[in-house]
């Protein structure tokens, strides 16, 4: 697993989030349900949307496909956790590794495009809700997610290829429970620099673009509900926009603190605790937060077993 360079290094070890017997026991059972949680959640939502022709409309297509990338982005990291604590072992070869990190920041972009996307359509609908369907078109809905996923693409593309290019000759362990940017580049022996200077430029502006969209459109969003005169409306509006932001500030939040200061300021318990929390809890929680609380969402479950019309 020691050499001179990158060939040396044939696979890397998972040291995952605990060595402890019992506390692994705990977190085995805590990580499988809320895997389950998360594909069940989400597998619903695309049942539900796909079936119900009534929610054939842009929120839930964007709902849709945030559904897909949450179910998606748990996959690339749980499996492996489980498996690897079923099977007692810690290994993932070099090529598995870049492999998962690859999809696992191809998953992160894409929720936070999709956020974006639905923070603006919500911008739309409350703050000019007659040029709604002229403005939310199929072509555009289908324009934004599909140039949303070229451009997560192209965007983990070059920093998995500045990876793949550096060399790893010291310690092969990865204090982590999956393949991170940060830990990766603390074990390589190569000049790090070009690929720091990546995610604090480029990836900055992939992250914290989408971000000020979300907030931009948040802001609007409140003062178009201020000027509502009913409190029970405000109530409401506010009650479903706090929700929102609430966890947009948990997605950006952690992501921002683990990933965009300099690698001299990184604790890995920090990191891995921080990690958890976009890469397993995140996902679980958008079904909640975006749709299972949805209205529609919950007359469309009635029509599944009721058979009721569209209103």
């Amino acid at each position: 697993m020691r050499g001179t360079n990158q060939s040396s290094v044939s696979e890397f070890l998972l040291l995952g989030l605990s060595r402890q017997p019992q506390q692994q026991q705990l977190l085995f059972v805590l990580f499988l349900s809320m895997y389950l949680a998360t594909v069940l959640g989400n597998l619903l939502i695309l049942l539900v949307i796909g079936v119900d022709s009534c929610l054939h409309i842009p929120m839930y297509f964007f709902l849709s496909n945030l559904s897909f990338a949450d179910i998606c982005f748990s996959s690339t990291t749980v499996p492996k956790i489980l498996a690897n604590y079923i099977l007692g072992t810690q290994t993932i070869s070099f090529s598995g590794c870049l492999t998962q990190m690859y999809f696992v920041f191809m998953f992160v972009d894409m929720d936070n495009f999709l956020l974006a996307v639905m923070a603006y359509d919500r911008f739309v609908a409350i703050c000019a809700p007659l040029h709604y369907s002229t403005k939310m078109t199929h072509q555009l809905c289908a324009l934004l997610v599909a140039g949303s996923w070229v451009i997560a693409n192209l965007n983990v593309l070059l920093h998995t290829l500045l990876m793949a290019r550096l060399s790893f000759c010291a310690d092969n362990a990865i204090p982590h429970f999956f393949c991170d940017v940060t830990p990766l580049l603390k074990l390589s022996c190569s000049n790090t620099h070009l690929s720091e200077v990546m995610i604090l430029t480029e990836g900055s502006l992939i992250m914290i673009t989408p971000f000020i969209c979300i907030l931009a459109s948040y802001i609007h969003i409140t003062c178009a509900v201020l000027r509502v005169p009913s409190t029970k409306g405000k109530w409401k509006a506010f009650s479903t926009c706090g929700s929102h932001l609430a966890m947009v500030s948990l997605f950006y939040g952690t992501i921002i603190a683990v990933y965009f200061n300099p690698l001299s300021s990184h604790s890995s318990e920090k990191d891995t605790t921080a990690t958890v929390m976009y890469t397993v809890v995140t996902p679980m929680l958008n079904p909640f937060i975006y749709s299972l609380r949805n209205r529609d969402l919950k007359k469309a479950l009635q029509k599944m077993m009721g058979k009721k019309t569209c209103s």
